[in-house]
C-alpha cells in the first residue's frame, strides 16, 4: 500500500549525502531526482522507498512529532552498519542499536541532519 515515504530538509544538498549513503546499504539509489526540490530513493514498483524534499508551499520544513520512518533490516549487523552510516553522515543519536522489548524487535534510532527520525530494524529469533 506504501509507495515512498517524504521527509521535508531545508538543505537538500546535505540530505542528498545522507540518504545516498543509507540507501546503499539497501542495496538501492536514487530513483527520482528533481534539481533541487526532490530526490527519492528505492526501486521502481519495488518495495516502498523514502524521498526527501522542501516543501512545495515554499515555507521552512518542520520535523513531525512522533512521526518516525522504520527501515527494514536483513539482521544485527545490517541495523548496526545503517546505524554507524547515519551517525558518521550527520546523523544524530536517538537510542542505540539493541533489543527492545521481549518479542525479538532489535532496532537502532536515529535522526537526520533536518532532525528527521528513523529507526533501522529487524526481527530476532528469541532466545
Amino acid at each position: 500500500m506504501i509507495g515512498y515515504v517524504t521527509v521535508g530538509t531545508n538543505d537538500l544538498k546535505r540530505a542528498a549525502s545522507f540518504y545516498d549513503a543509507i540507501a546503499r546499504h539497501f542495496g538501492v539509489g536514487r530513483m527520482m531526482d528533481f534539481e533541487d526540490a526532490f530526490i527519492a530513493w528505492g526501486e521502481m514498483n519495488g518495495a516502498p522507498g523514502i524521498a526527501a524534499t522542501k516543501p512545495f508551499d515554499g515555507k521552512e520544513a518542520t520535523v513531525g512529532n512522533g512521526v518516525m520512518v522504520a527501515l527494514q533490516c536483513d539482521g544485527p549487523e545490517m541495523v548496526q552498519a545503517v546505524y554507524d552510516t547515519a551517525m558518521a553522515h550527520g546523523g544524530s543519536d536517538e537510542g542505540a542499536p539493541g533489543p527492545r522489548g521481549e518479542d525479538g524487535f532489535y532496532a537502532g534510532y536515529f535522526r537526520d541532519p533536518d532532525g528527521n527520525k528513523l529507526n533501522a530494524f529487524c526481527m530476532v529469533e528469541k532466545e
